[in-house]
């Protein structure tokens, strides 16, 4: 400030030249930016302008426009010299910020000490300037918010556009899949119709080879006999044309004639025998042209065969490169599927953050108007209550003025003078102090009086929070209070008031902690009327007294303790609250010790403490359980109480909206599966968690608890459960029923039914179940309830736990992934690391320093020894996979999850389930790590019982839900998308 005012007077030390050259440089940016219509006013006010130059200003008919007036304005102000550049920078500064800091290069900042002088400083017009910069102030803070809120909707706008784009990406992928596959659908389709004509073809054609050999032979064979038939024939004819020439030759013989005729026609049969002879030996060439033909002609087929058995492998081999290729889109058509929709729940998530952040905003621009609303309304009420001081703090001094002219007997004039009256200004608020006995008074009568005084009393104001001061009654109880705890202290209290006879009435006194109190002589009762003033003192009057009072104690907020005889406590007080709220008094017994300690509705018992017991916090136990230890106050106690009015109000109204029950809040994890038979019983299973928010419902023996889904810490159903105790003899109930039936204990199939009992133990010499984990402080043993007497659990040191106390915890990065069991584990580990966002979590090798600086910062998660060194786990290399957003595949132990979860660090845990079935899907991977079927069984029971011991819930995949490897893969991924999404409910160790 100091600054900005030299910096103001340097302006007014310049010249008139200079101050005009400053506006004349600027003076086109003046014109353009400014209204004259603003500006007038204050340069008016400042007499610099006149109320003819303001008309022609703004209304001359000569300027047409906004630039005109503005040039005119500023030649008139040239006019008045250094006034008018002083007047117009002053107003600039109010009204046109930007431009008064590029004229002169300052802040425009308002200093009501710094103006000019040309007008004069009236209260009006620092009001006015005040509202201006408080005005400026909030519009550059909304102008801030603004900012900010657009970068940010800026922000997520972009990243809206951006998984916009990725999802328009996704779907052309998703539809040139889809073309992809319904054209290998397709081809593969012709594929197999070519195939089945070539092979309906290849089988036609060696049909019709078979028949056209079959054919050809019977040819062949027919030609033969035919040939053959010719052949006998000839020979026939021949024989018998023999024997008819030699009968004929015998006859013409015997006759002696041998006519021409005869003769020729002899040589013409002879003729056409040579004829015939002739035709069978052509026909034979053409019957072995034919059989060349035919050879030729079936080479060819055989040819063409070949020719087509190569053509149906080549076609097998193009088949089963097309199943190939449609295993591989397939494969990656799931894995963009399941992208896609990750990538659409991140979507939905961006959009419901935009939605909350909007109605934070809106919400935040309520409050903000609500508190501005109050704050004028506080102002308001304020200053009338300020008014009405100022005119009671007049009234005070004129009645004391009166007062000390009628008590102060005629005489000369004092040294000191008259005392000069109130002034009418801001009084400066003191504290008040209690009532002091004096010193000359007799203890017991006084001690009669203020007892007799006190049970007069109508209103008590003892540790009041109201504005109003405390009663004549309330200063009286207080004194005999203090009187009966020390009578002799104020005999010997050594501030004693010494008044000079001049400042006796209404004097300051030197001590600015101290003030006094003229208690008139009418409003002490006759015991002290009677007491005089051991002194001389004109102003220690009998009607005046002058007494001391105590500092007032304000303990809204600290720990007060009260010690009285607590018989039968909780029928004196009745309790609210619970761990969350804290434990407060709703109802207080009158006439009760309780009620003289002045315990009052509203108040936060903190702490109890009672002979010979310990002292048991209250802060942050719940209901049920301050209950339960109050009632067992019976005599002498002290209790550690505040005031806290505020949270009791709110937990009033939301018990009476019926938004609460109670003050308990806290998560459970449920160890047994009970059925809800009764009517209101909430039907639970075995690791479900619970939202309890009662633990006084129905009369104490039952809890209100609601069902907490997987995805938020939000409650589904709502009903009563047993509390703790009745649920531990339920759990101890089940698991003898269990012992019972052989079948059931011995053989439960992995997977199939769903877990009934948890078994989780806990030792009682060291902690009480469930509630060590949120309680305070350490309970004494004696406060503990009784440990139930059934059965064997009666003997041993450790108790079952049927709840769990949980957290819930929401990691933003990818978490770790853990299988149970081991083996099935170090299988799906390798098949994992070949995909996209899964990585193994290597051993790390450490030297013996490394290793011993790694174990005091606990680092390590798994180790085993090496030569010169160990290999380990480290917390280093899992949260680098993690600040890749990649999920580190571990290959350790289930003790190591407490260890995960010291470091901040909550891994999935995925159990598969195994019996005989599906021991043998497994038969080639086990070979291959060298491990038999019955060592897997062994190890996945062995596991599946540490498994209960883990501090968080796990994913369990059936049995029946894969079939192969690749199937039990997909539900891996699946189910690890899902843990990722869900709450993760940790417990603290009961150990």
């Amino acid at each position: 400030m100091a600054e900005l005012c030299r910096t103001d007077s340097s302006l007014a030390a310049l010249d008139e030249e200079v101050l005009w050259e400053m506006l004349e440089d600027h003076r086109c940016r003046i014109v353009c930016s400014i209204f004259p219509s603003r500006l007038t006013p204050y340069l008016r006010q400042a007499k610099v302008l006149g109320q003819l130059d303001e008309e022609e200003v703004l209304h001359g008919p000569r300027f047409t426009n906004t630039a005109m007036r503005v040039g005119h304005l500023l030649d008139l102000l040239k006019t008045r010299g250094k006034n008018g550049a002083l007047a117009l920078l002053e107003s600039l500064k109010f009204h046109n910020p930007d431009v008064y800091t590029l004229v002169t290069g300052l802040r425009p900042a308002v200093d009501f000490s710094s103006f000019s002088g040309l007008m004069e400083t009236s209260k009006l017009t620092e009001c006015l300037a005040g509202a201006i910069s408080s005005l400026q102030e909030e519009l550059s803070q909304e102008k801030g918010q603004k900012e900010a809120l657009l970068q940010q909707s800026r922000r997520l706008q972009e990243r809206l556009e951006q998984a916009e784009a990725r999802e328009r990406s996704l779907r052309q992928l998703e539809a040139e899949h889809g073309r992809m596959q319904r054209e290998v659908s397709a081809r593969f389709h012709e594929v197999l119709k070519l195939k089945d004509e070539m092979l309906g073809l290849s089988l036609h054609y060696s049909n019709a080879l078979q028949e056209k050999e079959l054919a050809t032979t019977r040819c062949r064979s027919l030609q033969e006999e035919l040939y053959l038939m010719k052949q006998e024939l000839q020979r026939e004819k021949m024989s018998s044309s023999c024997e008819r020439e030699s009968r004929e030759r015998s006859l013409k013989m015997a006759s002696g004639l041998e006519p021409e005729d005869e003769e020729l026609s002899r040589l013409k049969e002879e003729n056409e025998r040579l004829r015939s002879l002739t035709f069978s030996l052509a026909e034979k060439d053409i019957l072995e042209q034919n059989l060349d033909e035919a050879l030729e002609s079936r080479q060819e087929l055989v040819d063409r065969i070949h020719s087509l058995r190569e053509r149906a492998v080549a076609a097998e081999r193009q088949r089963k490169q097309y199943w190939e290729e449609k295993e591989q889109t397939l494969l990656q058509f799931q894995k963009t599927q399941v992208d896609c929709e990750i990538y659409k729940e991140r979507l939905g998530a961006l959009q419901s953050h935009v939605v909350e952040l909007q109605k934070e905003r809106d919400q935040a621009y309520l409050a903000r108007d609500g508190a501005q609303v109050e704050i004028s309304q506080s102002l308001t009420e304020k200053d009338a209550l300020r008014r009405k001081v100022f005119e009671l703090t007049d009234q005070v001094c004129r009645l004391r003025q009166q007062l000390q002219a009628k008590s102060l007997p005629p005489g000369p004039k004092q040294e000191a003078g008259p005392r000069e009256p109130c002034p009418k200004g801001k009084q400066r608020l003191t504290r008040t102090f209690a009532l002091c006995p004096r010193d000359d008074g007799s203890p017991s009568e006084l001690c009669s009086d203020l007892s007799a005084t006190s049970s007069r009393e109508l209103v008590d104001s003892f540790r009041s929070s109201s504005p109003v001061p405390p009663s004549q009654q309330s200063l009286y109880k207080r004194a005999a209070e203090d009187f009966r705890e020390d009578p002799w202290s104020f005999s010997s209290c050594p501030e004693i008031l010494e008044v000079d006879q001049g400042s006796c009435l209404g004097a300051k006194v030197d001590d600015a902690d101290l003030d006094y109190e003229i208690v008139d002589q009418a409003d002490l009762p006759e015991s002290e009327n009677s007491l005089q003033p051991s002194s001389g003192d004109p102003c220690l009057s009998a009607s005046s007294v002058p007494v001391r009072r105590r500092l007032a104690r304000k303990i809204l907020s600290q720990v007060t303790v009260l010690a009285f005889q607590g018989d039968a406590l909780l029928e004196q007080i009745s309790v609210i609250g619970g761990n969350l709220t804290g434990i407060f008094i709703h109802r207080v017994t009158p006439g009760s010790a309780a009620d003289q300690m002045a315990l009052r509705p509203g108040t936060q018992i903190t702490m109890v403490e009672t002979e010979p017991l310990s002292k048991v916090v209250l802060e942050g136990m719940t209901l049920e359980r301050a209950v339960r230890l109050l009632q067992r106050v019976n005599g002498f106690c002290c209790l550690s109480v505040k005031v806290n009015m505020e949270g009791y109000k709110k937990l009033v109204q939301d018990m009476e909206a019926k938004v609460a029950t109670s003050g308990d809040s806290f998560y459970i994890r449920v160890n047994l599966a009970m059925e809800g038979r009764a009517e209101g019983e909430l039907q639970v299973h075995c690791n479900d968690v619970l939202h309890i928010t009662d633990t006084l419902f129905q009369g104490g023996s039952c809890w209100h608890a609601h069902r907490v889904s997987p995805q938020c810490t939000k409650g589904t159903e709502h009903g009563a459960v047993p509390n703790y105790t009745r649920a531990q003899q339920l759990l101890i109930g089940l698991i003898q029923d269990m012992a019972h039936q052989s079948t059931i204990a011995r053989k439960q199939p992995s997977g199939g039914a769903r877990k009934l009992v948890r078994i989780v133990s806990v030792d009682r010499t060291k902690a009480t179940p469930l509630w060590s984990s949120f309680d305070g402080g350490q309970l004494d043993p004696s406060w503990a309830e009784e440990p139930p007497t059934m059965g064997f659990w009666a003997e041993s040191c450790f108790t079952l736990v049927p709840y769990t106390l949980v957290h819930p915890r929401r990691p933003s990065q990818a978490r770790p992934v853990l299988f149970v069991p081991g083996v099935v584990g170090e299988i799906l580990i390798k098949k994992l690391c070949l995909l996209h966002g899964f990585k193994r979590c290597l051993a790390e090798y450490l030297s013996q320093e490394e290793y011993d600086t790694s174990c005091q910062r606990g680092d390590i998660i798994q180790e085993r020894e090496a030569p010169g060194g160990h290999y380990c786990v480290t917390r280093r290399a899992v949260e680098s996979l993690m600040e890749k957003n990649t999920h580190a595949l571990l290959d350790v132990r289930l003790d190591s999850i407490c260890v995960l979860h010291k470091m901040e660090v909550f891994p999935i845990i995925i159990h598969v389930s195994i019996n005989e079935k599906v021991a043998k899907k497994f038969k080639k991977a086990l070979q291959r790590l060298g491990t038999t079927e019955d060592q897997l069984l062994e190890a996945a029971r062995q596991e599946e019982g540490e498994l209960d011991k883990a501090p968080c819930l796990y994913s369990s995949l059936a049995p029946d839900s894969w079939s192969d490897l690749d199937a039990l893969l997909g539900c891996v991924r699946l189910a690890i998308a899902d843990e990722q999404k869900t709450v993760v409910w940790t417990e603290q160790s009961p150990h």
